[in-house]
């Protein structure tokens, strides 16, 4: 099969990359708004993008209302985030913290999440995620309409204690058990680890 990307409608699209590019990192960003009120929600389109400065990239689309998503306005209006990586412990709340809220309520409630505070940045992180990172805004791209691309600084690390070796910095595979973004409400775990050149694992 071949597709002309110019004749796929935007939702067709969308469906493709969302599908094909599997499995995606989850960015679990948590805000305040201006009333105070913690809140945070899920983003697949986000990766890790560079290292000087420690750089992380996150995409947001409008809610289905037609209004800019929460995180993003918050972002916007503070110029800081914070980017909670999720794992197997904390996959359930995040899957309910992917549902449109209103402003007044806090994914944070509803999931289960702990406030917790930051170092740097004045939004809380979620206490029971492996590790945060607290981002300043570094650089805003306006796509068009329905799309945002926000590039975000890493000032300051958090992670759960003995998930990083003080010494080598190395992340523990035993310690640290990821969950990844298929598609719709598909998700996958990192258990089956494998070196490459050589057999791939039985399924």
């Amino acid at each position: 099969m071949e597709l002309e990307v110019a004749g796929l409608a935007l939702q067709e699209r969308y469906k493709l990359l969302t599908a094909l590019v599997i499995p995606r990192p989850i960015a679990l960003v948590s805000t305040r708004n201006e009333n105070g009120i913690a809140n945070c929600a899920p983003y697949s389109y986000f990766n890790a993008v560079c290292e000087d400065p420690m750089l992380v990239v996150l995409s947001f689309n409008l809610r289905s209302d037609g209004v800019r998503k929460h995180s993003l306005a918050n972002i916007l209006r503070t110029n800081e985030f914070v980017v909670n990586l999720v794992d197997e412990g904390i996959a359930n709340g995040m899957h309910i913290s992917s549902s449109e809220y209103a402003e007044e309520e806090s994914e944070f409630a509803a999931a289960g999440f702990t406030p917790a505070p930051c170092r740097v940045v004045q939004h809380p992180r979620i206490a029971e995620a492996p590790a945060s990172f607290e981002c300043r805004l570094f650089r805003r791209i306006e796509v068009g309409p329905v799309r945002d691309i926000i590039l975000g600084e890493v000032v300051h690390l958090h992670a759960r204690d003995g998930m990083i070796d003080p010494a080598t910095r190395r992340v523990s595979e035993a310690a640290y058990r990821p969950v990844g973004r298929l598609f719709g409400t598909r998700y996958c775990t990192t258990r089956q680890r494998f070196d490459l050149p050589g057999p791939l694992p039985a399924d």
